[in-house]
């Protein structure tokens, strides 16, 4: 039993504890995250960063009448246990428990839902403008680490809050990572705020000083802002959110408790401009393990406390890793192959290209609209760029794969990973919308492999096109499926087995479970085909006239909302080519699929082989 924690059910009950109590509760959250997150996996290092700014933020403020917005929400963990939701924290990222991430349908303490990064200071300004306009007066926070403020969104946000007189707060938690370490002109500001703090200690002290003297102490200061700006450029390099109109106050140090809240008081009763808070904090704080090794711990499987080690781990390599291998191998014989990363290299099963190749590897940071154009440039100069990212991550640069991309038919590469439904993160990642978002793009190639070869194959192909190509790929491992290969011949399906009854068409990652409803069919005493069409763009149009000729339904399986999607195209085929013929689609339905293990998911949205069985026995 935690002796403080126990007695913390809502933030209320946090103004009530003193200093000391106040750190064993540190101890007490940062223990009790690490028993849940070593048995369900999850975010932990950026949760263990952010206790001490957690805990000061819900005594300074009241939620959920004033207004906390979390960015990305990895970060929310805490947040969580001390809003009403302490049991059932360990049913976190488990089917039908609580989301990793903020939920407004969760807690009314979630005031809006992320999952993708840089979008909360949009959110939370949106809320403070709503705020003015009906006359309320709460507070409204928006929390976004260094890496996300990397995000171009979050610049947009920023230059739009420096026009609006209104109380607006925003605390920029610096760690110094987003997954990887931040890279780029924005890490290096913040790193010189980090040790170059002597203008705000300064400012502070002389404002503190006026604001002292009777009756002209007010109107001095005020005089002195020509003398504070001098201060300003002559010791700070930039001072960059001060001229985009915010109030800066920092840095502060993220783990002091009675600092924060002397802070945050502070900006919540400036009156009439934006506070920017720098809050400076160490990712994995309090577990060493975690703190010597922040990106291994941002994200993580169940592993062991006393070490560290995942509780299980595959013999298997992982798609992305086998796509990285290949993507080295084509780079060794092609001085022109670059690999582009939005602050995921590790993810992306990039890291050893990048250690190889370290002129040809570009971390652009959580900039997805940048890294595609960029992509697009290097292309136009005759390059071959890679741009690795998880689906539900590319869903952010859809204007520049058409514009930039797609329009120029320039050779672009999108190694789409992720794609199909993940598991614990939920529906803000499930890569499930690329087909339906990609297909319709002119000249856009889009390729999916049954298994690991496929990918190598599929790879060395797309550099050998002449224009854009996407080629998606599931999370986990290469699926052992006992499946050879053909060559890939440009938009050429692969026919696997022959059937009397019947033909199932499946793309990726569907073909493993496409076999296994043969299977099931045969021991019932019927004769299915299989077929892997590896083209979702371009359909392999001659197969699919020869299947409508012999058989009066075809049944089609895909990782992808049914929407839009694969199966969406063979009905278009069909019907331009005035063919009568039916097709049964197994795909997702036109609702967001919730957190849980992927075969639990899979059977909740009827699309496992067991399904797809009956569903097929029932004709």
């Amino acid at each position: 039993m935690y002796r403080v924690l126990s007695r913390i059910n809502t933030p209320a009950d946090l103004k009530k504890l003193d200093y000391d109590d106040l750190r064993v509760l540190c101890t007490e959250l940062r223990d009790y995250v690490i028993k849940v997150v070593s048995e369900n996996g999850g975010h932990l290092a950026s949760n263990l960063g952010v206790v001490e700014l957690t805990l000061a933020m819900h005594r300074i403020f009241d939620s959920p009448r004033d207004r906390i917005i979390w960015d990305v929400g990895h970060q929310s963990y805490i947040h969580k246990i001390i809003t009403e939701r302490r049991e059932a924290f360990k049913s976190i990222r488990q089917y039908q428990g609580l989301s990793g991430f903020p939920k407004r349908s969760e807690s009314s303490h979630d005031a809006f839902d992320t999952g993708h990064s840089s979008t909360s200071i949009s959110a939370a300004l949106g809320m403070a403008k709503a705020r003015d306009l009906a006359g309320e007066d709460y507070s409204v926070v928006a929390v976004i680490g260094d890496g996300a403020l990397t995000g171009g969104m979050a610049f947009e946000a920023l230059n739009h809050a420096g026009d609006f007189p209104t109380n607006f707060i925003v605390i920029l938690n610096d760690n110094e990572m987003s997954i990887a370490p931040n890279i780029g002109g924005m890490s290096n500001y913040l790193s010189k705020l980090r040790t170059e703090p002597a203008y705000f200690r300064l400012k502070l002290e002389i404002e503190n000083l006026l604001n002292k003297v009777p009756l002209v102490g007010k109107s001095m200061f005020h005089t002195a802002e020509k003398l504070r700006d001098w201060f300003k450029y002559l010791l700070v390099p930039g001072v960059l959110f001060e001229e985009l109109g915010f109030k800066y106050l920092g840095p502060i140090d993220g783990h002091d408790i009675r600092k924060l809240e002397e802070v945050l008081k502070r900006a919540r009763d400036y009156n009439g401009y934006p506070v920017l808070i720098h809050v400076v904090t160490t990712k994995g704080k309090g577990y060493t393990i975690a703190e010597n090794k922040p990106d291994k711990f941002h994200g993580i499987n169940p592993f062991f406390t006393e070490t560290g080690e995942l509780k299980s781990r595959s013999t298997d390599k992982s798609y992305s890793a086998i796509m990285g291998e290949a993507l080295m191998s084509l780079a060794e014989h092609d001085s022109r192959i670059v690999a582009v990363s939005a602050a995921m290299p590790d993810g992306t099963g990039l890291s050893a290209f990048a250690a190889k190749f370290k002129d040809r590897f570009f971390d652009v940071g959580i900039a997805e609209q940048h890294a595609v154009t960029f992509c697009a440039g290097m292309a136009a100069a005759g390059f071959k760029p890679l741009f690795a990212v998880y689906s539900t991550f590319l869903q952010r640069a859809y204007d520049q794969i058409i514009h930039d991309v797609c329009m120029q038919n320039l050779p672009v590469v999108f190694a789409i990973d992720r794609a199909g439904l993940v598991g614990s993160d939920g529906e803000t990642h499930h890569g499930v919308f690329d087909i339906s978002f990609l297909r319709h793009i002119p000249n856009l190639t889009i390729m999916s492999p049954k298994d690991g070869k496929e990918i190598t194959e599929m790879l060395k192909y797309a550099f050998s096109l002449n224009g854009p190509v996407a080629i998606r790929y599931p999370r986990g491992c290469d699926i052992k499926n006992g499946l050879t290969s053909a060559p890939v011949e440009h938009g050429k399906a692969e026919v696997l087995s022959e059937g009397k009854d019947g033909m199932i068409l499946a793309e990726g990652n569907r073909v493993a479970h496409g076999l296994e409803v043969c299977q099931r069919l045969k021991a019932a005493g019927k004769d299915f085909g299989l077929v892997n069409l590896r083209f979702i763009k371009p359909l392999d149009s001659v197969l699919l006239l020869e299947l409508a000729a012999r058989y009066g339904k075809l049944y089609v399986m895909e990782d992808n909302v049914k929407a839009g999607g694969l199966g969406s195209s063979i009905l278009e085929f069909f019907n331009e080519q005035q063919i009568d013929i039916k097709v049964r689609i197994f795909a997702y339905a036109d609702r967001f699929v919730p957190h849980g293990e992927v075969s639990q998911l899979h059977k909740l949205t009827g699309v496992d082989p067991e399904s797809i069985y009956h569903a097929i026995m029932k004709g």
